[in-house]
């Protein structure tokens, strides 16, 4: 070997230390860091003229499991799905409020049967009469405030739905650009390592929002789809279409043009069932939360209010046939056909409303009567009683069929969004389990720092030993100098 080849090799020896040195420096500083990838320095020997001169720097390599990642991702998505159905169910179950709480639903029940009850053993009191106003205000209150917590959940939805779309299309767009430098530098050679750890945080907000497949190209790119096949990224960034509203009432929905659906690059797709390209992420949950989940809860809500209408309709003998009865739908008759938001339009009848120019004496002697009759008839009382807790068939398809007492029907409603709220959460505890098991695995399979240090002393070795050649062969230059002298 030529002094000049012991030189030359030595020099490139050095020059591959330092930068393992800088990458394994970077590795230890960002090994906390998201998306972040360790790196490795690709080493292979120099060859000039068939003669071996030293070593060269063939690139930096990142250390990534794709299939880990991809299974990390999907995790991820059906975390974020799983966590806003939870927190839905949760809130329909507060709003309608536990059996011992005295807000709600069957608390005000049973008050409302316990008035009933009291003023049929003294229908003289015209402080019993007006409790049977009060409660029978205050359970159709407890309805009321159950239909417009149902519905902000809902325009929450659809806000948040809007807000994701633009996180999307703001997302993929820088995806899009990344895209682009990444061809440009990988054709230039230079080290492309920080834009991949960029594109890889990108990539994992988006895999939160809709569950995604990841596919490589040449020169650094990659392609994205949806699990359900739809192209986000190919070339080109998608783009998502959606139109938020301010308000949502029971009536609105996307079959009926009231709120919007999602569109990719102009096209529309469902957003639920087999066909939808975004099942599985937070999207889809809060599709299915406006859709469907608000939907059949307030299905739920509505047939309990059609069931309390008709129970008390067709007992009272002072009015005509088909005249309301004590609950009407916002004062007046209520239409079969028009159930869809019934438990949100519920009212007293003014007729005994004195709140509305009624007089309370008609629940006792009808609501038809002009003059106070007997005041210790008691019959209508009783009638109107064994209509709240006598068993009937529900005209209603919000519920199975069945002959069932206005009690049992409101605790149906509780128990099944109960059941529906605890298989919810234990599904989200499973989701959250498994991101957490598959977040484990991939941070053992990232940084060391205990072996990276130990690797750092292997590279100061590296590194010393080469500056021994280059002193020695600079010692040897000097001795050959001072000879030919």
């Amino acid at each position: 070997m030529s002094v000049t080849s012991a030189l030359a090799g030595a020099l490139s020896g050095l020059s591959a230390t330092s930068r393992q040195a800088e990458i394994l420096s970077s590795n230890v500083a960002n090994a906390t860091t998201p998306g972040y990838a360790r790196r490795e320095v690709s080493l292979g020997a120099a060859v000039l003229a068939a003669h071996g001169q030293g070593v060269q720097i063939l690139g930096v390599r990142r250390d990534v499991d794709r299939h880990l990642l991809g299974e990390r991702r999907l995790a991820e998505a059906g975390t974020g799905e799983r966590n806003v159905r939870a927190e839905f169910l949760q809130r329909v179950e507060q709003a309608l409020g536990s059996a011992d709480s005295p807000s709600s639903l069957a608390a005000r029940l049973a008050a409302f049967d316990q008035s009933l009850v009291e003023a049929a053993g003294r229908p003289e009191a015209q402080a019993r009469l007006n409790g049977i106003a009060t409660t029978a205000k205050s359970l159709m209150a407890g309805f009321a405030a159950a239909t417009t917590d149902i519905q902000n959940a809902r325009a929450s939805a659809d806000r948040r739905i809007g807000e994701e779309v633009t996180r999307l299309n703001s997302t993929l767009q820088q995806l899009h650009e990344l895209n682009v430098n990444l061809r440009s530098f990988t054709g230039a050679g230079r080290d492309v390592s920080a834009l991949l750890d960029e594109r890889q945080r990108l990539v994992d907000q988006i895999s939160a929002i809709v569950p995604i497949r990841e596919v490589p190209r040449d020169l650094n790119q990659i392609a994205l789809f949806t699990t359900g096949g739809a192209p986000l990224l190919d070339g080109s960034a998608a783009v998502f279409g959606f139109t938020p509203v301010h308000t949502i009432t029971p009536e609105m929905t996307q079959a009926l043009g009231g709120l919007s659906g999602i569109t990719i690059n102009g096209r529309p797709f469902d957003t639920a069932g087999s066909a939808s390209p975004i099942l599985g992420g937070t999207l889809g949950a809060l599709f299915a939360v406006r859709d469907e989940l608000a939907v059949t809860a307030q299905g739920k809500l509505d047939a309990a209010a059609r069931d309390l209408v008709e129970r008390f309709s067709g007992l009272d003998p002072s009015l005509a046939p088909g005249a309301v009865g004590i609950f009407t739908d916002a004062g007046g008759a209520f239409d079969p056909l028009d159930e869809v938001g019934l438990a949100g339009r519920l009212r007293l009848n003014p007729a005994a409303d004195p709140a509305q120019g009624g007089a309370l004496f008609r629940l006792r002697d009808g609501l038809g009567a002009a003059t106070e009759g007997p005041p210790g008839n008691g019959a209508l009382l009783n009638a109107l009683h064994a209509a709240l807790s006598g068993a009937r068939p529900l005209s209603s398809t919000g519920f199975p069929a069945g002959n069932r007492s206005f009690a049992v029907l409101t605790s149906d409603i509780l128990s099944d969004t109960a059941a529906l709220r605890l298989s919810a959460q234990s599904e989200q505890s499973f989701t959250a389990a498994r991101l957490t098991a598959l977040t484990d695995l991939e941070d053992q399979n990232g940084i060391d720092t205990d072996q990276e240090m130990q690797e750092l002393l292997v590279i100061e070795k590296n590194y010393a030993a080469n500056a021994k050649v280059i002193q020695a062969v600079a010692d040897m230059i000097d001795t050959l100098i001072r000879l030919d002298r």
